[in-house]
């Protein structure tokens, strides 16, 4: 291994797997996702299904792009995951009265029901993590002035 005589560190510092952020993010992200399948397991829904429900939680009867714009997802990711839940009976998807172009999601009363079930989750997570809250809070308020930067 060659080593630059300025940093004394190795030439391919740059590309060493524990030098990235993008490694940490996705290898944490990984470990976010095995606890909240866990804790979502008995809700009988993914990850993906518990963001589109927590949108519909805090505002139900919104139009897909509404939901899509939110969770930064295009329509042809969202509508899948719409039509699950709709099977499972948790939402209806209808076209809007105001324009029939949209098509507008709510909530059946399953889904509001659901709300009840998942409310130990943030918690659980934040448990998990063995952070305080104002800890949590910090690294999100970092993590979106990085999206928020990264997509320019």
């Amino acid at each position: 291994m060659t080593t630059d005589k300025d940093d004394k560190q190795p030439a391919d510092a740059p590309l060493l797997l524990d030098q990235q952020l993008c490694f940490a993010l996705y290898s944490a992200n990984l470990a976010l996702h095995k606890l909240y399948r866990q804790l979502l397991a008995p809700l009988e829904i993914t990850y993906p299904q518990y963001l589109v429900m927590m949108v519909l939680w805090q505002q139900d009867d919104v139009t897909v792009s509404q939901i899509g714009k939110r969770l930064f997802l295009d329509s042809a990711t969202l509508t899948p995951l719409l039509k699950r839940l709709e099977s499972a009976g948790l939402l209806l998807r209808q076209r809007s009265r105001q324009d029939e172009r949209q098509v507008a999601v709510t909530l059946t009363d399953a889904g509001r029901g659901l709300r009840d079930k998942a409310l130990s989750i943030p918690d659980s997570v934040r448990c998990a993590s063995a952070c305080d809250l104002e800890q949590l809070q910090s690294l999100k308020g970092q993590l979106e002035s990085l999206r928020d930067n990264l997509q320019g």
